[in-house]
C-alpha cells in the first residue's frame, strides 16, 4: 500500500515547490515596492503639514512646501505655484493610499510613475539632472512602471483562465 513516488513525479513536485517559492518571493517583492512607494508619498504629505516628523523637519509646514514647489518649478509662472503644490499633494495622497490598499493596481501604478517622472523632470530642469538622480525619483518612477506591468500581466493571466 505504501508506494514510493516515481523519480519523475518527485522531480515534478520539486519543480512545483521551486516555482511556488519563487512566486512567493516575487509577490513579496512587488508588495514591498507598492507599500514603499505609497508610504513615500504619504510621508511627504505628513512632512508638509508638520505631522509625524515634526514642525522643524523637512518643509515643516505647507508654506515651506509651496516655497520648495516654486524652486522645483522655477520655469512656471508664480501664479501657478499654489495650484501645483495642492495638485501634487492631492495626487500623492490619492496614489499613496491606493498603492497601500492595492486598488486599481495598473492605473494607480501608471499614475504614480507619471507623477514621479514629472517631478523628476521638473527637478532636472530647475536644479540639474543630479538632483532627481540623487533622490532616486526616476528609480521610483521605474518601480511604479514595473508594478503596472505586473498588474497588466496578472490581468492577462486571469482573463485566459
Amino acid at each position: 500500500m505504501n508506494q514510493r513516488p516515481s523519480a519523475a513525479s518527485e522531480s515534478l513536485l520539486q519543480s512545483a515547490a521551486k516555482r511556488t517559492h519563487t512566486l512567493d518571493w516575487e509577490r513579496l517583492g512587488f508588495l514591498y515596492a507598492r507599500i514603499a512607494l505609497g508610504a513615500a508619498f504619504l510621508s511627504g504629505i505628513a512632512d508638509r503639514f508638520g505631522l509625524y516628523w515634526g514642525r522643524n523637519v523637512g518643509y515643516g509646514n505647507f508654506d515651506g512646501f509651496i516655497q520648495y514647489t516654486a524652486k522645483v518649478n522655477s520655469f512656471m509662472p508664480p501664479a501657478t505655484i499654489p495650484f501645483l503644490a495642492w495638485a501634487a499633494t492631492a495626487g500623492e495622497l490619492f496614489f499613496g493610499i491606493a498603492l497601500i490598499l492595492g486598488i486599481w493596481p495598473r492605473w494607480i501604478s501608471l499614475g504614480s510613475a507619471l507623477l514621479l517622472a514629472l517631478f523628476g523632470i521638473a527637478m532636472a530642469i530647475s536644479f540639474g539632472i543630479k538632483s532627481p538622480l540623487d533622490y532616486s525619483v526616476f528609480s521610483a518612477s521605474g518601480a511604479a512602471i514595473l508594478l503596472a506591468l505586473r498588474a497588466s500581466a496578472q490581468n492577462r493571466r486571469q482573463s485566459v483562465q
